[in-house]
């Protein structure tokens, strides 16, 4: 007869409990396997059902697995379709298909604080009655044992951000930016992305000019209406005012300004949007030098007034403002006069900018230097105060990232690494980017997750558009659980310091952790969490 095979026929390692802390989630999958297709029913059953979301592990496109990278611990550097979206299963919708082609469900569970103490079953059921054509009823349960430990796991510290464009949410929906359509998906993404750990948002308050073609421009997303009359700017902040409601509202706790000056060397100034005798254009862009006064009289005005919205919505203390990103060394002119022309203007508000040259925070021309995970080693020798990290594109050869086609440990081990350096935060640009490279074009999300071959597959976005909303991939929960293993450490560094954590991680990985050094196995982690967990109690 055929059957669901047991997680046992697959070389994986058989989870049937796991402890857990109030406030945490936790997540496993099962495989599923079929002789022939069949389509089943599933259901939960547990007395903490409304805490368990279940998942459809769907395949997508990995049309571009990495660069040239020597770095061979990938799955596979060939084309083809690998799991990573996560869909949602519910009551209304709880059918998935079973073949000979072993498929998964992700299961997360997460109780909230405080939550009563004890074990927990969780039964997930398969169910498909095709006795009217087949004469025969097949049923399956998988069940986990949850333990709920009589500890919180405290509110994430580390600041985490995903670049979050506005433009893409518009295009990949096709509706109309700042509609009442495109404010609903807002909201959906961002609630996403906070449950994902994100919680710095990118505020677009003038168009961001990132991944933006020279003399080009990507659709207008500037929060702030301006006007001009002779020389006197006005500035209309509602817009603004509804996206800090919307973020406050559903957990964003600081927001990055979008830059100031344009990518790769502040050499212009963004494409920004001005009504002069009632006529709307560019007046700021790649015509536009930098250094141009009219620039410089426009910031001293426009800042300003920004400062004054941002001290009334109370939000001013948890602002970043960016200069620009990724300047070389060769830049360090055009950036220190954008720093020494910000920095009087935005009222004791922090600077902060992704970099791999130490040069321009050893000048103090940024107070938050956020260096790439594969440069950061002078940095951490110095000591670097406020010191965040990111990856992208670049990140690829032995240091970890979270390409489609990397296995998962080389995503959360960044988690420990965090850690164990004192590292405040982190970045990476790729939220929800549907564009091609420079932002030439939208592309599909389905059809490509490189941008058409511009960046390693999972790298350009960690959402996928649905219908009428957005769903997580495996690598942003997973990120989530790396983000969670700081706080778990953090919980431990309390009763026995810092220093012993950290050679309790490196006793469990059997090596000293750094950047580029890691154990590369997927069992480290979970065991040392466990771990740390039972000497919590």
């Amino acid at each position: 007869m055929e059957k669901i095979c047991s997680i046992k026929d697959f070389d994986v390692q058989r989870i049937e409990k796991q402890d857990i802390l109030c406030g945490e989630k936790f997540c496993y999958q099962i495989a599923m396997y079929a002789e022939r297709l069949q389509l089943f029913h599933i259901a939960v059953n547990s007395p903490i059902k409304k805490y368990v979301k279940v998942y459809a592990v769907k395949k997508t496109v990995v049309d571009f697995p990495s660069n040239s990278f020597d770095d061979d611990d990938f799955i596979t550097k060939e084309s083809g379709l690998m799991p990573d979206m996560l869909v949602p299963l519910s009551e209304q919708n709880n059918c998935v298909s079973v073949s000979s082609e072993a498929d998964t469900l992700w299961i997360e569970v997460a109780v909230p604080e405080n939550f009563e103490p004890g074990e927990y079953p969780i039964d997930i059921s398969f169910v498909n009655d095709e006795t009217y054509r087949y004469g025969e009823k097949v049923q399956f349960v998988q069940t986990m044992k949850i333990n709920v430990l009589p500890l919180n796991l405290p509110k994430q510290k580390t600041m985490f951000t995903q670049w979050f464009h506005v433009d893409c949410i518009a295009a990949v929906h096709n509706v109309k930016i700042y509609s009442e359509k495109h404010w609903a998906l807002i909201e959906k993404y961002l609630k996403l992305a906070v449950d994902l750990g994100i919680n710095t948002i990118l505020t677009p308050v003038i168009t961001p000019p990132l991944d933006t073609n020279f003399g080009t421009v990507r659709p207008c997303t500037q929060l702030v209406k301006i006007e001009k009359s002779g020389s006197r700017y006005s500035f209309d902040f509602s817009l603004l005012r509804r996206w800090i409601s919307i973020c406050r509202n559903n957990g964003i706790d600081y927001y990055e300004i979008s830059h100031l000056f344009s990518q790769w060397g502040l050499k212009y100034s963004p494409n920004i949007m001005v009504t002069e005798n009632g006529k709307s254009r560019y007046m700021f862009g790649w015509n536009v030098p930098a250094s141009d006064p009219s620039y410089k009289e426009f910031l001293e005005q426009f800042l300003p007034e920004l400062i004054k919205v941002l001290k009334e919505e109370k939000i001013k203390d948890k602002c970043l403002f960016h200069l620009s990103d990724e300047p070389l060394e060769n830049h360090m002119e055009n950036y220190r006069y954008a720093h020494d022309l910000v920095r009087p203007l935005i009222d004791g508000c922090k600077i902060i900018d992704a970099m791999s040259s130490k040069i321009f925070y050893n000048e103090k021309l940024v107070d938050i230097p956020v260096s790439a995970t594969d440069h950061i080693e002078p940095f951490i020798e110095s000591d670097t105060k406020g010191l965040w990290a990111y990856y992208c594109c670049g990140q690829g050869n032995g240091v970890g990232n979270r390409f489609i086609a990397m296995p998962s440990y080389r995503n959360r081990i960044l988690g420990l690494q965090l850690y164990k350096y004192g590292i405040g935060g982190f970045l990476q640009w790729g939220y929800n980017f549907y564009f091609s490279h420079r932002s030439f074009y939208p592309i599909n999300p389905y059809v490509t997750t490189s941008s058409d071959k511009a960046f390693p597959s999972g790298d350009p976005f960690s959402v996928y558009p649905t219908q009428n909303g957005v769903t997580p991939s495996l690598r942003a929960v997973i990120f989530k659980e790396a983000l969670q293993d700081i706080e778990l450490c953090r919980m431990l560094e309390e009763k026995i310091g810092k220093e012993k954590v950290v050679e309790l991680i490196e006793k469990e990985a059997g090596m000293e952790i750094t950047f580029k050094d890691y154990p590369r196995n997927s069992e480290f982690i979970p065991h040392l969490t466990d771990k740390i967990k039972s000497m919590l109690i």
